[in-house]
């Protein structure tokens, strides 16, 4: 079986961000980075279906040269080799620029399955891998809790709202989107970074894909939440007091 698993690197979480000047993006020299967690997740989800299985895990990753840090520990926890598509302005793009880039290079690998994060640390889209899952073609399913291969098919378990769950049948080739959670994550031994030293890292370009980098959606300005404090004093008694309360909470703040 040969399992793609789509990753990408993100500010550490609880890193201070602040804006840069052009105020469309966060100043990035002076932060540090990781996996991003939801991606880790689908990650451990792929080696442990090829260790059940057999077969291969390709990490596949859009971003800056300092992207090959992730890459590296993505290869250090297991994964076999990996394709790096360099791309220094990843943030310019949207969903759909980021999943041309991405089908693009999976494309020429033909894999059995295609797993990402459920959504990005950073932007939360959550979007990915089903604009991926369209345009290879391939059928899809989101927020799996578990995988289940059965010959030229597999059987997964989503999270539905309100602690309900789906269970599906799906053929071979498909895209999947991993809940957060599913596995405990593995930590890489020193054997295993030792050898991602040895292991394939096959860099392309959008260009060496035939993809031209395009968004459609374009960010146009971001900015830290301003701070204030403001409070609001009910007139009347407390059955009316508590009546516009109510009201405040479901339909301007939407906690109930």
């Amino acid at each position: 079986m040969k399992i793609i698993v789509a990753i990408k690197q993100v500010p550490v979480r609880d890193s201070q961000l602040r804006v840069d000047a052009g105020g469309k993006w966060i100043q990035e020299a002076d932060l540090n980075f990781e996996i991003n967690e939801p991606d880790a997740y689908a990650l451990e989800e792929a080696l442990q279906l090829k260790e059940k299985h057999g077969g291969e895990v390709i990490a596949l990753c859009a971003g800056p040269a300092r992207a090959a840090q992730t890459i590296r520990e993505a290869l250090a926890k297991g994964a076999d080799r990996a394709i790096h598509i360099e791309e220094e302005n990843l943030q310019t793009l949207d969903t759909l620029g980021v999943a041309r880039l991405l089908a693009a290079a999976a494309s020429s690998e033909n894999p059995d399955l295609f797993l990402t994060g459920l959504q990005s640390d950073d932007l939360g889209y959550g979007q990915t891998g089903v604009v991926v899952a369209e345009l290879l073609g391939l059928p899809h399913s989101t927020i799996i809790m578990h995988v289940e291969v059965d010959g030229p098919r597999i059987r997964v378990k989503r999270e539905l709202e309100d602690g309900w769950f789906q269970n599906i049948g799906m053929p071979l080739p498909a895209v999947l989107t991993i809940q957060s959670g599913i596995n405990k994550l593995r930590y890489a031994t020193l054997m295993g970074i030792k050898k991602a030293k040895t292991k394939e890292i096959k860099r392309v370009t959008a260009a060496g894909l035939g993809v031209a980098p395009a968004s459609n959606a374009v960010i146009e300005k971001i900015y830290m939440p301003q701070k204030t404090k403001q409070a609001q004093i009910f007139e009347g008694d407390a059955k009316a007091a508590a009546a516009k309360l109510v009201e405040k909470l479901k339909f301007e703040v939407r906690v109930i």
